[in-house]
C-alpha cells in the first residue's frame, strides 16, 4: 500500500485524504494548527465541483448546512438602505441556483467526518524538510523523527510551506490582487435573517451577514492597498493594522472593530498562485497551494474540490507517480485557467467608479423585467468556468 503525506488539513487535504483511502492509498495528514481550524468566511461549492461532493456522500449534508440567503443590502454610513436585493448575494450568487454556500470550517467539519477511517491525522506539527530520493521522500518535520513516503502533496494553502520546500520561494508564484480581506466571527447584534448588509466607501468594504440560522455572523472587513508588510501569526499586529485603515468609518464599522478584538481572526491578502506546473519529482501541490485563484474569484474551494479528486483518480489508475501527476496536470490545468481568469475580471470592478454603477445598476435591477435574463447573463462566465471539467470516474 503506497504511503501518501498530505500537508494541509483544509478542503483539498480532507477530500484527497478520502479519495486516496477510497483508492487504497494509506494517507497521513498533518496539519500545522493544533485542532481543525474553526471560523473563517463563507465558501461556494459550484459546478463540477457539485459532482465531487455528491460522489463523496455528503452532498446533502452540505445543503443542510448551507447559508440559505435570502438577499443583501448596501447602506450609507448612517445606515440607510441604498440598495436592496433578494435575487443574488456577494459572497454567494444566485439565490435560487443549485450551488452551496456553506461557511468554511461547516465543510471542512463534514470533509473530515467522511474521511476519518484508514487515514492519520497528526495536528500540531508541520514539514520542515523534503529529501527525495528515487524509491521515495524523508520527510523532516518540526516534531519528531523523520518518516519515510512514497508522495508528498502539498494541500497547504496560499503560503505553502511544501511548495516552498520543493519548488522555490513563495514570492516567484504570488500574484498579489491589490486587496487585504479579513473575517471574523460576531454576535448577529443587527438580528440579520439569512441576509448580509454591506457598507461600501472608495477603497473600502465592510459587511455583515448572519449564519447557523442566524445564531451568529461573520463580520467582512476588506480596503485595497499597495502589498503590506506583516507578521502572519501577529494576530495583535493584523488587528491594530486592520483598526488603523477602518478607523473613523461609519455604519457599524467601530462595533466590528470592537468584536473583532475577542474574535478569533483570518486576515489576508488577495493573491493569486501561478505556477508553470504542479508537481515535481514525487512532490505534487493542491488547491490553493498549487493554483490558489484568490476569493476574487469565487472558485477557490471548487478548484480545491475537483482537484483532489482529479489527482487522486490520477495516482489510482496508475502504477507510476509520474504518469499520474502527468495526467493530472493536463487535466487540470485549463480549468483552473478558467477559473483564476474570474478574479482578474472582478479586480476591474473595485474602481470607485465601478462600485458606483454597480450600486445604481442593483437600484434599478427589480423593476427591470428581463431582470432574470439579465442575472444569468452576468452570472455566465462563473457558470461556465464552474462547469468547465467533466468528471471521470477513476
Amino acid at each position: 500500500m503506497r504511503k501518501v503525506l498530505i500537508s494541509g488539513a483544509g478542503i483539498a487535504g480532507t477530500t484527497l485524504a478520502y479519495w486516496l483511502r477510497r483508492h487504497g492509498f494509506a494517507p497521513t495528514v498533518v496539519e500545522r494548527a493544533p485542532a481543525p481550524r474553526t471560523g473563517g468566511h463563507a465558501v461556494d461549492i459550484r459546478g463540477t465541483a457539485l459532482g465531487v461532493v455528491d460522489r463523496m456522500g455528503v452532498l446533502d449534508r452540505l445543503r443542510e448546512l448551507r447559508t440559505d440567503m435570502r438577499g443583501m443590502s448596501f447602506v450609507n454610513g448612517e445606515g440607510k438602505t441604498l440598495v436592496k436585493v433578494t435575487d443574488h448575494t456577494l459572497t454567494g450568487g444566485l439565490t435560487d441556483s443549485e450551488d452551496v454556500e456553506i461557511l468554511r470550517d461547516d465543510l471542512t467539519d463534514t470533509l473530515a467526518s467522511a474521511a476519518q477511517d484508514g487515514v492519520e491525522y497528526v495536528y500540531g506539527n508541520w514539514i520542515t524538510g523534503i529529501s527525495q530520493r528515487t524509491d521515495g521522500v524523508r520527510v523532516a518535520f518540526a516534531l519528531g523523527e523523520a518518516r519515510d513516503f512514497d508522495l508528498v502533496i502539498g494541500a497547504d494553502g496560499q503560503h505553502s510551506a511544501v511548495r516552498s520546500l520543493a519548488f522555490g520561494a513563495e514570492k516567484e508564484f504570488s500574484h498579489y490582487m491589490d486587496t487585504y480581506l479579513a473575517v471574523f466571527t460576531v454576535p448577529n447584534f443587527l438580528d440579520l435573517d439569512r441576509w448580509q448588509t454591506f457598507h461600501m466607501t472608495p477603497g473600502k468594504l465592510a459587511g455583515l451577514y448572519s449564519a447557523r440560522k442566524n445564531t451568529e455572523a461573520r463580520a467582512v472587513l476588506g480596503f485595497q492597498s499597495p502589498e503590506l508588510d506583516f507578521d502572519r501569526h501577529d494576530l495583535e499586529q493584523q488587528r491594530k493594522l486592520i483598526a488603523d485603515r477602518f478607523a473613523g468609518q461609519g455604519w457599524e464599522v467601530p462595533r466590528l472593530l470592537h468584536e473583532m478584538a475577542s474574535s478569533e481572526l483570518y486576515f489576508d491578502s488577495m493573491t493569486q498562485i501561478r505556477m508553470d506546473r504542479f508537481t515535481e519529482g514525487r512532490v505534487a501541490l493542491v488547491g490553493d497551494a498549487g493554483y490558489g485563484p484568490s476569493p476574487l474569484s469565487g472558485q477557490g474551494t471548487s478548484l480545491a474540490l475537483v482537484g483532489a479528486y482529479v489527482l487522486a483518480g490520477s495516482l489510482a489508475v496508475s502504477g507510476d507517480h509520474r504518469a499520474a501527476f502527468a495526467f493530472y496536470e493536463r487535466e487540470m490545468r485549463p480549468f483552473v485557467l478558467k477559473n483564476q481568469a474570474l478574479a482578474a475580471m472582478n479586480q476591474k470592478n473595485q474602481t470607485r467608479f465601478r462600485q458606483w454603477k454597480q450600486i445604481q445598476s442593483m437600484r434599478i435591477l427589480p423593476y427591470l423585467p428581463f431582470r432574470d435574463r439579465l442575472m444569468k447573463s452576468a452570472m455566465r462566465p462563473v457558470t461556465e468556468a464552474a462547469n468547465a471539467l467533466a468528471l471521470k470516474y477513476y
